[in-house]
């Protein structure tokens, strides 16, 4: 390696040292590269093997390589969905001494995908629809926060199943603003616009190539994120005016944030001068009511719709199951041990690639209620996971990391199917009904 190449890293990884820096990035061996899907970029991105793990590198200026990962570090620490940066690469040279571009690296996001990569023949309305709620919702937050994204758009951002719904990370944030003190109407209108302009050419590029449904319109679907974000905006941090008399309404309005996933830190409350009148605005809102919720009881990090589905499962099996005595903790512990887990350790090794473990208990709840309906009959677990594995999870492709197969293969010793049986994934959970 020639020339004194400068690594800024929030992480010391040794194995840094050990890519091909001095080669420029188009020009790297197929040892050093993963073969996964990737969005549409300006910029030339490669995802290559570091320690074990992919990461993606994206050859830039050295000033917006910096900045990136600047911003991404501080959305981070705001808690913003986005993709983990890892290190900024600057001043590499080739074999002669001649400069090669900086580069940005940051961490693959395990079970993510670029929006070309979510469907397999031709796009469907209701997939474009759950993808523009999912970039909406993350476009709130991102304004919630004071950013101005300026770029929004489908290829820059990555999705991960989410309970039948979709959760959108930021992956390109070289022009992203921060403003402490947050965004105007108009900046917001402006990042609103942008989206909504990306979107419809984004889904009409793939109308030309015949990778939409003939029942898609593009400009309708791109017209959707419009009406979500401003639904979603005004839900979060309009204010509320009501009766006295109606009270309840308080209630209402923060069990209506919960169900967004939201929790409320501070709420306002006023009334009139002569008392006959409430006025309520949230002050401070947080995303991942339930992931906080199914944290603190499980230690399973799970997104926002999956964990509200698998806490509504953990409740029904409280009722099922629970004792009038036992606390919540304990209750989820239990079904943590006797449901959850023996499911997750049922399924063979060669499988645990294909979805994050609670996509598949979700995807599991929809398949034995299905069963139940067509049976006319409750279904044993352990009959819905062997099931569910052999007649879907098995069909599914891997999304972890769409990867080629290893060139060595690895000898290991992978479970029979005979093996997912009452035993292992519970009895004792088999004679109550999930709650779907």
């Amino acid at each position: 390696m020639s020339g004194s190449l400068n690594i800024t890293s929030a992480t010391a990884d040794p194995a840094l040292l050990d890519l091909p820096w001095n080669v420029p990035l188009d020009a790297w061996p197929n040892e050093n590269i993963a073969s996964l899907p990737k969005g549409l970029s300006r910029h030339l991105v490669r995802f290559a093997h570091l320690s074990g793990r992919v990461v993606a590198i994206k050859e830039t200026t050295s000033e917006m390589a910096k900045r990136e990962y600047e911003m991404l570090r501080t959305l981070q620490s705001l808690e913003i969905p986005c993709v983990e940066p890892l290190a900024v690469i600057t001043n590499r040279t080739d074999e002669d001494g001649d400069p090669l571009n900086s580069v940005l690296v940051t961490r693959h996001l395990k079970f993510s995908l670029p929006y070309r990569a979510l469907y397999s023949q031709a796009l469907r309305p209701d997939t474009a629809t759950r993808l523009v709620d999912a970039l909406a919702l993350l476009l709130v937050r991102v304004h919630m926060v004071g950013l101005f994204w300026g770029d929004v758009s489908l290829s820059n951002t990555l999705f991960r199943r989410d309970a039948g719904a979709f959760a959108a990370y930021l992956v390109d944030a070289e022009t992203g603003q921060l403003y402490p003190g947050g965004l105007s109407n108009g900046q917001r209108e402006n990042d609103l616009e942008i989206a909504r302009v990306n979107i419809a050419g984004e889904l009409m590029d793939l109308e030309a190539g015949g990778r939409v449904a003939d029942e898609l319109d593009p400009v309708n679907v791109s017209n959707g994120i419009v009406a979500a974000y401003r639904l979603l905006w005004k839900e979060l941090t309009g204010s509320e005016s009501f009766a006295s008399s109606e009270r309840w309404r308080i209630t209402e309005r923060v069990e209506r944030l919960n169900h967004l996933g939201f929790d409320i830190e501070e709420l306002a409350i006023k009334t009139d001068e002569f008392g006959t009148t409430v006025r309520i605005q949230p002050k401070v809102v947080d995303a991942g009511h339930h992931q906080r919720r199914l944290l603190r009881l499980t230690g399973l990090d799970a997104e926002e719709n999956q964990a509200r589905r698998l806490l509504n499962d953990l409740d029904s099996y409280g009722v099922a199951y629970g004792n009038p005595d036992a606390d919540e903790e304990m209750m989820a512990h239990e079904w943590l041990v006797r449901v959850f887990e023996p499911v997750v350790r049922a399924i063979p090794r060669e499988l645990k690639g294909k979805l994050e473990p609670a996509e598949v208990f979700h995807q599991l709840l929809d398949h034995r209620w299905y069963m139940a309906q067509n049976a006319n009959r409750d279904i044993p677990l352990a009959e819905a996971v062997t099931s569910y594995v052999q007649d879907v999870l098995r069909h599914r492709r891997d999304e972890a990391t769409v990867i080629d197969p290893a060139t060595t293969p690895i000898d290991v010793q992978e479970p029979d199917d005979e093996d997912i049986d009452a035993d292992e994934v519970g009895a004792d959970a088999d004679d109550w009904r999930l709650n779907v």
